[in-house]
């Protein structure tokens, strides 16, 4: 079955830095969305920490606002983008945040 990367986009807030409540609380958000999804949550992944972006001319540039990432299985894009619904990352409905969904694709040489 085909895996989907989600990269998560937006500023987000460090749980370090919230309330015990307020972490709960988000913590709660994402064990919900993970019962939701079940096995089709094939890696939860992690949290990015700061970054760096290398530009192919040898400069370097502010990262892109990315704070981290999950793999799924499903049938198809569209598959993969429905299990977004409800997703804890998206709850802020304002326009702030979104989740990337990408098809992971074979590498061409891997089994050259």
């Amino acid at each position: 079955m085909p895996k989907f990367m989600m990269i998560y986009r937006g500023e987000a807030t460090d749980v370090a830095s919230m309330s015990e409540y307020d972490a709960k609380a988000v913590f709660d958000k994402w064990a919900a969305w993970m019962g939701k999804v079940g096995s089709a949550l094939t890696d939860v992944g992690t949290p990015f920490g700061p970054g760096t972006s290398v530009v192919d001319d040898g400069s370097t540039r502010e990262a892109l606002s990315l704070t981290g990432f999950s793999i799924v299985e499903a049938a198809t894009l569209a598959d993969a983008r429905a299990l977004t619904e409800g997703h804890p990352y998206l709850s802020e409905g304002k326009g702030n945040y979104s989740v990337e969904v990408y098809e992971m694709m074979p590498v061409p040489f891997e089994n050259a």
